[in-house]
């Protein structure tokens, strides 16, 4: 009987709970334990510069960051920082991960270093529609995304902030008029 019963709890989780919310268990993923305790919007950061991006005549999105100070450092990531991009038009999840590789790739970055990532980001972003905003809080030297002011997924490992943020803020990014609005105008 206590085998049964056991079991049939399993199937009540997986029927209520299934979809995004079974994705979401990995032990790289996680709401609890210390991530961000309240609203991120309630945070009042100082934004450091925003950046709209267009290909040729068509607008993609804006971003905008935000840290503690209204200053910058990837040296220095131990500062609360807020990555948000609201799309002006509609991409997939598969694309975004995949113009994601692309810019790692632009970087240099051995594919070593952001391989173990891509499964996390797949698990964790959905297909974006315009108008859309997704968010990265970096807290305590963890990721945390956000969807529309809804929070949807946790990346714990505290380089990951740095290699996703060095797409639009290394030096060597492939758009140094988006990187230099972002920073506030500093090349």
């Amino acid at each position: 009987m206590p085998k049964y019963f056991i079991t049939m709890l399993l199937l009540i989780n997986v029927l209520f709970f299934s979809g995004k919310s079974l994705a979401f268990y990995n032990e790289n993923i996680s709401f609890s334990g210390d991530c961000l305790t309240k609203d991120y919007k309630q945070l009042n950061l100082k934004e450091v510069g925003s950046a709209p991006f267009s290909v040729l005549f068509w607008d993609i999105y804006n971003s905008i960051l935000y840290t503690e100070s209204g200053k910058y450092s990837p040296e220095n990531l131990s500062d609360t920082v807020i990555f948000e991009i609201e799309y002006y038009r509609d991409i997939t999840s598969k694309d975004l991960l995949e113009r994601t590789i692309e810019q790692w790739q632009y970087l240099d970055v051995p594919e070593n270093h952001y391989k173990p990532f891509v499964p996390l980001l797949q698990e964790i972003w959905p297909d974006i529609a315009a108008g859309d905003k997704l968010t990265m809080v970096v807290h305590h030297h963890q990721s945390i995304f956000y969807f529309n002011g809804e929070k949807i997924g946790l990346i714990k490992q505290k380089e990951f902030s740095r290699l996703f943020l060095d797409i639009w803020l290394s030096p060597n990014t492939s758009e140094k008029k988006l990187r230099a609005q972002l920073l506030g105008g500093i090349q």
